[in-house]
């Protein structure tokens, strides 16, 4: 698929996302918030869902969080341009409270169709929810950040959500950006001697978010 083609495909599926009523987070959404960058990056970064500035301006970290993430970006010689941007649902939730089980069940079509469109090398999960989605786990951030899990013939590398380095300071803020080192390693595997280290993740617990 041509680089057209793939941006023209992400555009419709935007399109078709902007009227959605799968579920009830549509009645008090300003704008869907579909997700933004480059449609050929080997990076995809994938988020919770939309907060009010997110909600207000149709676009994904747009904040205090996504400043960090810019932030953090361009440690690892990254800009946000570089990378494809979304969030596991695409409509705030109120009062910016964690996304409901029913709520990314009928979201995660459209992550999936981007993640196919995409084809990242890598896949960066920002906190608890999107990790466990896409690797099928209920194991804490804390405990599954700092490796690399084959995923689908590429890599997720899960690490803290940037609300969570604003809340908890420098140590967090430390550990993004080792996540994301290893994330830009990964990516760059095939042309470095340097050894990565991958963390090992049945298939059968990944199957469904593809069904």
């Amino acid at each position: 698929m041509t680089s057209e083609d793939r941006a023209t495909r992400l555009r419709l599926l935007q399109t078709e996302a902007s009227t959605c009523t799968r579920c009830p987070l549509h009645e008090g959404r300003t704008t869907v918030v579909f997700g933004e960058g480059n449609p050929d990056a080997d990076l995809m970064i994938i988020g919770e869902g939309p907060g009010q500035r997110e909600d207000e301006q149709g676009r994904p970290f747009v904040g205090r969080s996504g400043q960090l993430l810019s932030t953090l970006l361009e440690r690892v010689g990254l800009d946000r341009s570089e990378v494809y941007i979304s969030n596991v649902v695409k409509c705030r939730p109120p009062g910016n409270r964690d996304p409901r089980p029913a709520e990314i069940d009928a979201c995660k079509g459209y992550l999936v169709e981007q993640l196919k469109l995409i084809d990242p090398a890598a896949v960066v999960t920002l906190g608890n929810f999107s990790t466990k989605l896409l690797l099928k786990t209920e194991v804490g951030i804390t405990r599954m950040r700092g490796q690399a899990y084959p995923w689908w013939g590429r890599h997720v590398v899960p690490t803290f959500h940037p609300a969570a380095a604003l809340r908890s300071g420098a140590r967090v803020v430390e550990e993004m950006v080792s996540d994301l080192q290893l994330a830009v390693q990964v990516i760059e595997q095939p042309a470095s001697p340097a050894p990565v280290e991958v963390a090992e993740v049945r298939e059968p617990e990944q199957i469904e978010l593809f069904t």
